[in-house]
C-alpha cells in the first residue's frame, strides 16, 4: 500500500471523523498502515459501527502495550479488516496506571475473549463485561503482571513454584 490511503480507508476514516468527530482522537499512518486513537468510553460504539455499517467484519488480533508514561500507560490495539473491500485498521485506546479498564468487545467480535484475557493476564487491564474474564498463563493467585515494563526480567524470586531443574531418578 502506498502511503496515501487507499480508496476504500480514506472513507472509512472520513465516515468515522464524520460519525464519531469528539471521539476520535487521532488518525495517522505508519509503515502503510492506518491507525485510529478513540476515547476508551466509545470502543464498543465505534466498533460496532465499523463492523455493522463499514464491513470491518474480522478480527485479527487485540494486543497490549505498555507505554511506561505517567499519562495513560496503557494500550489496547484492536486489529481489524474488511475482506469485502480489502482494508486493515488499527483501533487504539489508552486507559491510565492507577485501574486499567475498557469495555470488553466480545459482544462485536466473540472472538475478542482470548486476546482480552491474555491482556488482562499479562498486563492488568480488565475488561468490564467480559464473559469470563480470569487469568490464562499465570496462576489466578499471581499478584503480578508480566510484561508490565516494570516487571523483573528473572520474575520474581518465590512469587511462583518452578518445577526442579534436576531429572527424576529412575
Amino acid at each position: 500500500m502506498s502511503l496515501e490511503l487507499s480508496e476504500y480507508l480514506q472513507k472509512t476514516v472520513d465516515s468515522l471523523t464524520d460519525q464519531f468527530s469528539d471521539k476520535v482522537l487521532n488518525v495517522y499512518q505508519s509503515s502503510g498502515d492506518t491507525f485510529v486513537l478513540v476515547d476508551a468510553d466509545s470502543i464498543v460504539e465505534i466498533c460496532k459501527y465499523l463492523k455493522e455499517e463499514l464491513h470491518y467484519i474480522y478480527l485479527s488480533d487485540i494486543f497490549g502495550i505498555d507505554r511506561y508514561t505517567s499519562e495513560n500507560r496503557f494500550e489496547v490495539v484492536y486489529n481489524i479488516l474488511a475482506l469485502k473491500n480489502p482494508a486493515r485498521l488499527f483501533i487504539k485506546v489508552r486507559c491510565n496506571e492507577e485501574h486499567p479498564e475498557l469495555d470488553s468487545l466480545t459482544e462485536v467480535w466473540p472472538s475478542a475473549s482470548w486476546n482480552e484475557r491474555e491482556i488482562y493476564d499479562m498486563f492488568g487491564v480488565h475488561f468490564r463485561n467480559h464473559p469470563d474474564l480470569r487469568r490464562i498463563f499465570m496462576p489466578e493467585d499471581f499478584n503480578y503482571y508480566p510484561l508490565r515494563k516494570e516487571f523483573p526480567l528473572l520474575g520474581i524470586p518465590g512469587s511462583i513454584e518452578l518445577p526442579s531443574s534436576t531429572p527424576d531418578p529412575e
